[in-house]
């Protein structure tokens, strides 16, 4: 079998459009080689609306119908107030300076609850959680204090506290304490089994186990408790503020009500409302301060 070799001196065939036709691929006879576009997923291709303008679309409908059915004579005036009328009576209020102080006075006490409740429900889910012996013994009677209506205890309350702040106080506290017991305590008997066996393994002792796996294990649990907990507290100090109550939001509530103000009234809903609002986003920025640890779901 022979080889044939090129002369030495013989130029080098030109593959330059062999290459290119390859990288091109072939051409059918008659048809064009086709433009081909990059794949964008249909998530992108939709016009983005900004997420503020979505989250305020539905609270602008329902004021929008709320005035068309007060234009309308459909919600008479009696019933409710429309939209600008109770705007002029926020604004009233404001400048005489009577729903700056009842806020102040609002604020106060659900400050003050919610401390000794955060402390108080904080307290017993740690003693229940860390320990069996502290489970058998808090566990029980918390339970059963639990499925008490905390309103049902304002009667008892007044006799052992009087009509001063006490009592208000020591229904906020109440209405704190159980939800936040609860998720601080689902939190810490929900660390994983294998992550306590990893510190363990670490040369951790139990303390530096409760204080490195444990409580940061127990953190969200612990800030949806709090979440919760401030719910329940904007709803308790409306209660407390119905009884006997010489200023606050709910001192307001109760004169319009003497009064059949209804645009009052609800100057003072929408005041709880925003200030609840205002609380939840604080306990929020909070959690993704303190769990940026955490990848969750945003959704799409």
């Amino acid at each position: 079998m022979s080889i044939s070799h090129a002369p030495p001196n013989s130029p080098e065939p030109d593959i330059s459009g062999i290459s290119k036709s390859v990288e091109a691929g072939p051409e059918e006879p008659g048809h064009a080689a086709p433009d081909l576009q990059p794949l964008v997923p249909a998530s992108s291709r939709r016009t983005r609306v900004p997420r503020w303008l979505r989250r305020t679309a539905g609270p602008l409908l329902l004021l929008a119908l709320w005035q068309l059915l007060s234009s309308t004579g459909v919600l008479a005036s009696g019933v409710l107030a429309p939209p600008g009328r109770i705007a002029q009576v926020g604004w009233d209020l404001v400048a005489d300076g009577s729903l700056p102080s009842a806020m102040g006075t609002s604020l106060r006490r659900v400050a003050a609850g919610l401390l000794f409740g955060t402390v108080t429900g904080t307290g017993l889910a740690l003693v229940s959680g860390l320990f069996r012996v502290g489970e058998d013994l808090v566990d029980a009677p918390v339970q059963m204090l639990r499925t008490v209506p905390f309103v049902g205890l304002i009667p008892l309350f007044i006799i052992w506290f009087g009509i001063g702040e006490a009592p208000k106080i020591a229904i906020i506290t109440l209405g704190v304490t159980f939800p936040l017991y609860l998720n601080v305590y689902a939190g810490i008997r929900g660390v994983d089994s294998q992550l306590i066996e990893a510190g363990e393994s670490l040369g951790l002792g139990r303390w530096g186990l409760v204080r490195h796996v444990v409580l940061p294990g127990a953190l969200p649990g612990a800030l949806t408790g709090l979440r919760y907990s401030l719910g329940i507290a904007w709803l308790a100090l409306v209660f407390a503020e119905q009884v006997n109550a010489d200023a606050g939001i709910g001192f307001l509530m109760v004169q319009a009500r003497d009064f059949l103000r209804t645009d009052v009234i609800v100057v003072c809903l929408i005041v709880y409302a925003f200030l609840g609002l205002l609380a939840d986003f604080i306990v929020r920025s909070l959690e993704r301060l303190l769990l940026q640890w955490r990848p969750t779901f945003t959704g799409r």
